[in-house]
């Protein structure tokens, strides 16, 4: 498995766990789903800051993770990569680990959890750079 993949599928598995605290603090607040709230959508106002931030978290890393999915992807099928590639990957993650924790624990400090999504942003402009500089 080349860097950039393996830096997709960890990125992948992120996102699939991701959404564990959210549901874990829905639990704690309202208990389990009763059948009622398979039908009828409840505004999540009466959760913690927390259960909110971690939702927001979650939708936020679906947000970039299609692009960076479909980069990796279309530079694996075109044979292109560059150490340039596979650092931006690695930043991706990495920048995307520190976003949800910092997200997550509500740090305000510097914009941090605005600095890191950018970070992660810049990452896949990087990555996409390198993608057409390689395929051209």
């Amino acid at each position: 498995m080349t860097t950039e993949f393996t830096y997709l599928f960890l990125s992948a598995l992120l996102l699939t766990m991701a959404w564990i605290p959210h549901i874990v603090g829905q639990i704690m607040t309202r208990g389990l789903l009763t059948q009622d709230d398979y039908t009828n959508l409840r505004e999540q106002s009466d959760f913690p800051a927390w259960v909110r931030r971690a939702n927001r978290a979650h939708v936020n890393l679906v947000e970039q993770f299609g692009a960076f999915a479909a980069l990796v992807l279309m530079a694996h099928a075109l044979g292109v990569t560059s150490e340039t590639m596979v650092m931006a990957a690695a930043v991706f993650f990495w920048a995307r680990v520190a976003h949800f924790v910092v997200f997550l624990a509500g740090v305000g400090i510097l914009m941090a959890r605005t600095l890191i999504f950018t970070v992660a942003w810049l990452a896949i402009l990087v990555f996409a750079w390198g993608l057409w500089q390689g395929a051209s």
